[in-house]
């Protein structure tokens, strides 16, 4: 199985859509093994956009990420980092599918509502900032037999 770091942003907790996208999650048959709500200080949002901390828009960013709690999970699935990403849709809401988290729930580029992780290594470094292994509760739901083939 693989795993990605899920984070749903302040405007996701703020506008009160945490049940109806962590549904989408649930729904897809996709397993959250580590949940929490916290608060994302300016050093943690140096590290997680390590890459973008000197471009010119990174103070919007970083005051948007620490303004208010987000939830933050780690999701197992089978091509978990790919599925999620469709799932969510194009980066700016304006130009997502209808469908998508983004495309259904957003109307902005920076107010996207949820983070996926973009790739394996990605996932494992941003995991690794938002988790300790003792938080991760890995577990076999019982539906497992009807959402997916043995030899999946």
């Amino acid at each position: 199985m693989e795993r990605t770091l899920v984070l749903l942003k302040p405007d996701c907790v703020q506008r009160r859509l945490m049940g109806k996208i962590i549904g989408r999650f649930e729904e897809k048959g996709l397993n959250i093994v580590a949940m929490k709500m916290m608060q994302i200080t300016p050093e943690l949002s140096k590290k997680h956009y390590a890459e973008h901390v000197n471009k010119p828009f990174y103070p919007g960013l970083e005051a948007f990420v620490t303004g208010a709690p987000v939830v933050a999970m780690i999701v197992e699935g089978l091509e978990v980092i790919r599925v999620m990403r469709e799932m969510l849709g194009a980066t700016s809401g304006l130009k997502a599918a209808a469908g998508t988290i983004r495309g259904d729930y957003s109307s902005s580029r920076q107010m996207n509502l949820v983070h996926a992780s973009d790739g394996p290594e990605a996932a494992a470094r941003e995991i690794a900032l938002y988790f300790r292994d003792e938080e991760i509760c890995a577990y076999e739901p019982t539906l497992t037999p009807w959402m997916k083939a043995g030899d999946e």
